[in-house]
């Protein structure tokens, strides 16, 4: 068989690999993609999707597509935690249900300005959506069932070899770059020799060592459980620590419940799973087991690289989160959107293959700042442990309850309520950011200051025709052109032409978004980070030659000093 011929080979159809899919094929690169499941997530592992990558998703126009789906639109996205489930409520931090949150992105202000709010949604209907998405392109083709087995770089592309599980026949793919997005047993990092860095084997009470998942559907959980519902459940007691998370509101949930030392997960029928659920919620009920198995909390790692040639790699093959706080699939996502646009750059020769030196030089710092968090979320729930009276009646159980109750409701705003985790992520320091020389306000998990320094996310508004501020930026560049400002824009239009990379120019007026973005002049990359601001064209050929990867810019000897 002739090696089929695309531009960009990607290995796993998990959210990272199918996010490359959608962001690619939308630029018109070919992409071939190979994953040795069957199909898409089947289990719900992970729940929510963060208002940063719901963000991503109206970019590329599904959003309402995604919001449609998971919880009905009324269903309460509470974490609660209890003692057990049909036990005492110890504490209840509330967040908006999906029909609340559009109008509430339209209220917030501050930290939580944004064009999305969060969408507590298993990756089960993500990943199937992100497929369906893909498919529609005529450039993308994805094959589940298929597994890579070898793959070769050359000196003009790489050589990757498949094979179909179901009939054992091999072919190549031969293409300009590979990606490997195959997750944490990563075939394509082992192949190129890296090994994760950081944090792992961690001891907790809860949310350390080996844990048990179990998918499974009760119906009878709401008519029984004298409580109101949540998105997130979490128990606390001294034998059965567990969360979970209600995946259709209508009686599926992922169980997760943290292992103890005589407990072998091999020896775990569906009748000790479904008594493993039972201990946790504190009655009688029936259930379905759908899926089950065991994984390992305790994990904050990050590879030592990201790429080397034509070989990148994103998602858990990268780095690989406890998973508090929801950072590991929307980190994952937010590799594929990095690097979607620059592959795509480069490929389409409107940047310099140095470009892609960017990826992991802005990516592994944030792979390393998310899974500390992560770390310190986990550390926060796992090591507060039960008193023995918890769940006595009387006045010490009462007290101790008291207790708990307090610092598990602070905990529940610690880690669910993080818009600078969100929205604070930044590139400061890479060749593809221009700086102005100043600098951006103090990372805090909890506190989000919008800002338009160079290199984190533009400062979200919303504008006078109610449309987000985000949905007037164009798909590739945007040159924000703000306030009253006659500025001539001609020379950014050029250089860009000269590029062949398209540039949309937004006016918008309104002083209180000039105030806010602090210059008349900011250019925004298609990532939706800000690349560089000013108040001057004057360096423009320079700016787009250091931000494309040109290198040398438009002055022979190299960049000239860049205006502010």
């Amino acid at each position: 068989m002739e090696p089929i011929e695309v531009d960009v080979m990607i290995c796993g159809g998990g959210p990272c690999g199918l996010m490359l899919a959608n962001e690619l094929g939308r630029r018109g690169v070919s992409v071939f993609l190979a994953d040795e499941k069957e199909g898409t997530a089947f289990s719900p592992q992970a729940n929510a999707t963060q208002a940063r990558t719901m963000e991503h998703f109206r970019r590329l126009g599904f959003v309402d597509e995604l919001r449609a789906q998971g919880l009905p639109a009324d269903f309460p996205t509470d974490i609660a935690y209890f003692t057990r489930y049909a036990g005492h409520e110890l504490a209840r931090f509330k967040l908006p249900s999906a029909q609340e949150a559009r109008q509430k992105a339209r209220e917030l202000k501050g930290s939580w300005s944004a064009a999305e709010l969060p969408h507590r949604i298993s990756q089960k209907y993500v990943e199937a959506e992100l497929r369906r998405q893909a498919e529609k392109l005529p450039d993308v083709t994805i094959r589940y069932g298929h597994r890579v087995t070898d793959f070769e770089e050359r000196a003009d592309g790489v050589w990757t070899t498949i094979e179909s599980r179901r009939s054992g026949e091999s072919f190549v793919v031969q293409s300009r770059y590979l990606v490997g997005a195959d997750g944490p047993r990563s075939f394509v990092r082992d192949r190129l020799g890296y090994r994760y860095t950081g944090e792992t084997g961690v001891a907790r009470d809860f949310m350390g060592g080996r844990m048990f998942a179990v998918y499974l559907r009760c119906p009878d959980f709401y008519r029984h459980v004298p409580h109101a519902a949540a998105w997130m459940n979490v128990t606390f007691n001294r034998d059965r620590r567990a969360f979970m998370a209600a995946v259709d509101g209508k009686g599926e949930f992922a169980f997760h419940t943290q292992l103890r030392a005589h407990e072998k997960e091999d020896a775990i029928t569906d009748e000790d799973a479904r008594d493993l659920f039972r201990a946790a919620v504190g009655i009688d009920l029936d259930a379905e087991v759908l899926s089950k198995g065991g994984w390992t909390a305790g994990h904050s790692l990050v590879a030592d690289h990201f790429q080397r040639g034509r070989v990148l790699l994103g998602g858990d093959a990268v780095h690989l989160f406890t998973p508090t706080g929801g950072l590991g699939y929307n980190t994952a996502v937010e590799d594929a959107v990095n690097l979607g646009w620059k592959l795509a750059a480069v490929l389409k020769g409107r940047a310099g293959a140095s470009l892609l030196d960017t990826y992991e030089l802005e990516r592994r710092p944030l792979a390393v700042r998310n899974t500390g968090y992560a770390r310190g979320f986990a550390d926060s729930l796992g090591l507060f442990t039960p008193v023995d009276e918890i769940e006595e009646d009387g006045p010490r159980g009462e007290a101790a309850r008291i207790e708990a109750g307090m610092y598990l409701g602070h905990h529940g705003r610690f880690e669910f309520n993080i818009p600078g985790i969100t929205f604070g992520g930044r590139y400061d320091g890479s060749p593809a950011i221009v700086s102005d020389g100043s600098h951006p306000p103090e990372d805090a998990a909890n506190v989000y200051t919008p800002t338009a320094c160079p290199g984190g996310r533009p400062p979200h508004a919303w504008l006078d025709d109610g449309s987000s501020i985000f949905d007037r930026f164009g798909f590739d560049w945007t040159l924000l052109v703000l306030g009253a400002t006659t500025q001539n824009t001609t020379a950014f239009s050029e250089v860009m032409n000269r590029f062949n990379v398209e540039l949309r120019v937004v006016r918008i007026s309104d002083p209180e978004i000039l105030a806010l973005y602090e210059a008349p002049l900011v250019l925004i990359r298609p990532d939706q980070i800000v690349a560089w601001r000013g108040s001057s064209s004057v360096g423009a050929i320079d700016i787009a030659s250091r931000l494309l990867g040109h290198q040398g810019g438009g002055q022979k000897g190299g960049l000239a000093v860049l205006p502010t």
